[in-house]
């Protein structure tokens, strides 16, 4: 198979994957669950920016989504912000966190960068849990969806869901753009060789506190839409075990892929919508044994291992 055919298929792939996404609300699709794990999709591209392209593990994602959304559903409820500003300023409010927490991590590596930023999630958490506008562990509840710009009506479902799938095609494109720029492979540089990296003269610091703050203003900008999609945030968003969550979505997908974290963001969320009144919290227990038998046997991720053996078939073909 040569390298014009794989191109090809993955268009077509792409291509498919699109109209599904298109048509997903008049072929039985619930839009509230398409949104909800679009948003997880954003979340999960988001931190594959961080790991997968820059090897940069952050153990606190959640912390960023759970701010934005909590400033989102804030500026929306109480001071009547129009959405697009509410997200606007939910975005940039994960951005400022994610930038202190990123000046103050980003010189340490490995497991000392990854302790460091639990640990300022849990700090974060602790803040929301504690702050007398997040509504504490009751939530921010009743957070209107409004109208977009003024003019589209967002109450709609299908209206919502339209706006939710435009700007997470965005995000799509916009991470592969940056992936292909000079700027991404200065951060595939960084992932492979860091000091070789140094020694070509790159301020490495510098290019990963920038991958970490575009990192967290993407993971604040899936909360926001999360928050206007269901109304409501609460501290569950900014929780650790979400952090947990979007590490395996995007290890079961594929780390270092583009399609690999949208795959696992619709795997966990489709299988926590699925079994969840099935067989209660054991949800949790079905996903780990997923996750032990993907790390065995699939330890590319499920896109990662397409991609590894298209790689194999086109060497044998030559």
């Amino acid at each position: 198979m040569s390298t014009s055919s794989l191109t090809r298929h993955s268009r077509l792939a792409w291509s498919a994957a699109l109209v599904v996404l298109l048509i997903a609300p008049f072929i039985g699709l619930y839009p509230v669950f398409m949104m909800k794990a679009l948003c997880f999709a954003i979340f999960a591209c988001a931190f594959n920016l961080l790991l997968g392209f820059t090897g940069l593990l952050s153990f606190g994602h959640a912390a960023y989504l759970g701010a934005a959304a909590y400033f989102t559903g804030w500026l929306v409820r109480t001071a009547g912000w129009p959405p697009e500003l509410g997200v606007l300023g939910g975005v940039l409010g994960a951005g400022l966190i994610g930038l202190v927490v990123g000046a103050i991590a980003i010189r340490r590596q490995g497991i000392y960068f990854a302790m460091i930023t639990l640990a300022m999630a849990q700090m974060v958490y602790f803040v929301w849990l504690q702050a007398p506008f997040t509504g504490g562990e009751d939530g921010l509840q009743g957070v209107p969806r409004g109208h977009l710009f003024g003019v589209i009506p967002l109450a709609s479902d299908v209206a919502m869901y339209y706006v939710v799938l435009a700007v997470f095609v965005a995000v799509f494109l916009g991470i592969i753009r940056i992936v292909h720029s000079p700027y991404g492979q200065v951060l595939k540089a960084i992932r492979e060789n860091e000091p070789r990296a140094i020694s070509l003269g790159y301020d490495v610091n510098r290019y990963k506190l920038l991958a970490f703050v575009l990192s967290t203003m993407l993971a604040g900008l899936a909360g926001s839409l999360k928050t206007l999609v269901l109304g409501f945030a609460t501290l569950s968003d900014a929780h650790w075990s979400l952090s947990g969550e979007v590490v395996l979505m995007t290890l079961l997908g594929g780390m270092g892929t583009f399609a690999g974290p949208v795959v696992g963001a619709f795997t966990i969320i489709g299988l926590q919508n699925f079994l969840a009144d099935r067989v209660g919290s054991w949800v949790t227990v079905i996903i780990g044994a997923i996750f032990v038998v993907c790390v065995v046997g699939f330890r590319r991720g499920f896109i990662g291992e397409l991609l590894a053996w298209q790689q194999r078939r086109n060497k044998s073909d030559h």
